[in-house]
């Protein structure tokens, strides 16, 4: 049994102190995951609410704990409750953390206490520990990534190499003279933890105690997550570096920064391992209209380059008006009507299995058929579905690419003619006119209707139209059509990726100029396409010295709207 799968008290519960990490979800451990999906209570900090949630069980509720009596007292956290049970933890006025986290774990429970880096670091995990260990309530550490840490190494600042500098950590909100004395007469790297209004005075701080002006620095805001920016300078020039690239002065001054000192944050090698701000989509907005189901895996290719993805359904999926086609074919699949079914969709796939499981049927009722998908994903959905198809392309991914492959009707081998074809409403009739020609008698039935979704809230609306989002990639001529109706047409500064040319041809046809293009009809070649597209974007702007920025923010107003963000 693993420590993080312990048993709770009967009477005292079991609290697991649990580092979030600095910002990127992906830097959860594998023991976090584990502690979060056993949690019957999470306690976590606002700022990695975000980051654990997604792993605790479903059906949770927020409950805030009252963040406003806190507003006098900015030394005590601001924490949120997500409760799974059926009587959700409430915070009177003034309760402290430690107060929360036990009061949480009575009956029994097993509690969560998410914080941010790493609890070993944390300003009042200590004193929680303590109160817990003195009430009698166990519990349990899983360390997390300290920002201090974490937020270098993303902005590409190696903190030690094979000379082994020292290396010290300082946070400049308890630090006292004689830490910066200390930090001041060495050499080595100096990791500070502070906020972006009070750079300077740190940096003020370092000279006075002897560190040269001249000494490079990075100053990293947002670290680890796709809204990162890094500014490289010297100890005596990041004060006029931030007020020339307008990040200061601000009204969010306030946020937290990692800065770190010494001649590893220089310009010249930052340059060479800046992995993760160089990714070639970094912090791109991109508009993926589809619906959350088929875009989940395109969205997690974009995130891999840097994106943030955000989903917009375009198209919906109802059942067909007449359900009677649809349950005959299905009862004909079953009493061997058919010798193949061709699923040319995620969605079919989908209306197939629902109607199996309105008659009790699972995917054993394809015993003796053959199974044929247009494309991975459809496949992909067949055998989650516990069936793996006997058909998919092996060359282009479309109906013309499966008609390729189909084999014709030969009555000796084949004891039956009859393909069952569960479709859109909407289909084209290649794959139909195509099969028919092979040989073989079709019955296209209509499986599910395709209808235009709902509009997208106000704001997503305005940032499509007022060139919020750096690209959008429509994957069919219907989501050109659909997107345009549903919520305009896209600023003309936003990037247009389009996977074919009908696509494209639609997109023009609205009034679009299409910058990119699938090399063929696949969305993840799609995605490719526009991560090839910014790279060499970026590097025509490296190359001519320019600043990198994003294709939003070239419209009007952008840039000095960017740096409040």
């Amino acid at each position: 049994m693993s420590p993080t799968t312990l048993p709770a008290g009967p009477d005292h519960g079991h609290v697991t102190f649990l580092g979030a990490g600095p910002g990127d979800p992906g830097l959860l451990t594998l023991r976090a995951v584990e502690a979060l999906t056993h949690a019957d209570v999470l306690v976590a900090e606002h700022e990695v609410l975000d980051v654990v949630r997604v792993h605790a069980r479903p059906g949770v509720s927020v409950v805030n704990t009252d963040p406003e009596s806190r507003a006098s007292d900015p030394g005590t956290p601001q924490l949120t409750v997500v409760d799974g049970s059926s009587t959700p933890v409430q915070s009177p006025a003034h309760r402290d953390a430690a107060h929360l986290v036990m009061e949480a774990a009575r009956g029994g429970r097993r509690v969560v206490r998410a914080v941010s880096g790493d609890p070993g670091l944390d300003t009042y995990a200590a004193e929680e520990m303590l109160a817990c260990a003195a009430a009698g309530v166990p519990f349990e550490v899983v360390p997390g990534i300290a920002a201090a840490v974490g937020v270098p190494a993303y902005a590409g600042v190696p903190l030690r190499d094979a000379e082994g500098a020292d290396v010290r950590f300082v946070d400049a909100r308890t630090a006292s003279d004689r830490c910066w004395t200390e930090v001041g007469a060495s050499d080595g790297t100096v990791v500070v933890s502070t906020s972006l209004d009070s750079v300077a005075s740190a940096c003020g701080e370092l000279v006075s105690a002897g560190r040269k002006p001249d000494t490079p620095i990075t100053v990293t805001v947002a670290g680890t997550t796709t809204r990162q920016r890094t500014w490289t300078a010297t100890l005596g020039t990041i004060a006029q570096t931030l007020k020339q690239a307008k990040v200061l002065p601000s009204p969010e001054g306030g946020r937290p920064v990692i800065a770190v000192v010494g001649e590893r944050s220089a310009a010249a090698q930052r340059d060479q391992l800046s992995w993760f701000e160089s990714k070639p989509l970094f912090g791109w907005r991109v508009l993926v209209p589809r619906t959350k189901e088929q875009a989940a895996s395109l969205s997690d290719q974009l995130r891999s380059y840097g994106a943030v993805p955000h989903e917009v359904p375009t198209i919906a999926v109802e059942p067909p008006r007449t359900p009677q086609q649809m349950e005959r074919a299905v009862k004909g699949l079953v009493t061997g009507r058919y010798e193949w079914i061709a699923f040319t969709s995620v969605n079919a796939v989908k209306a197939v299995r629902e109607k199996f499981e309105e008659y009790g049927l699972d995917a054993r009722a394809f015993a003796g058929i053959k199974v044929a998908a247009v494309g991975e994903q459809t496949a992909n959905a067949l055998i989650a579905f516990g069936v793996k198809p006997d058909l998919v392309p092996s060359g282009e991914q479309s109906a013309a690419g499966l008609l390729d492959d189909w084999p014709p009707y030969d009555p000796v081998f084949d004891p039956i003619d009859r393909v069952f074809l569960p479709r859109a409403d909407i289909a084209t009739e290649t794959l139909v006119a195509g099969l028919i020609e092979l040989g073989w008698e079709v019955d296209d039935v209509t499986a599910y209707r395709t209808v235009r979704a709902s509009p997208p809230p106000a704001e997503t609306r305005e940032a499509i139209k007022g060139g919020g989002f750096d690209a959008v990639l429509f994957t069919s001529s219907s989501t050109v059509r659909n997107l345009v109706g549903i919520a305009g047409k896209p600023h003309n500064v936003t990037v247009i990726a389009c996977i074919g040319p009908a696509t494209a041809k639609t997109a023009e046809e609205h009034g679009l100029r299409v910058d990119v293009m699938a090399p063929e009809p696949s969305v993840h070649r799609l995605a490719e396409a526009l991560a090839e597209f910014g790279t060499r974007r970026r590097t025509a702007a490296v190359e001519a010295g320019e600043t990198v920025t994003r294709p939003s923010e070239r419209r009007p107003g952008a840039r000095r709207r960017r740096s409040t963000t």
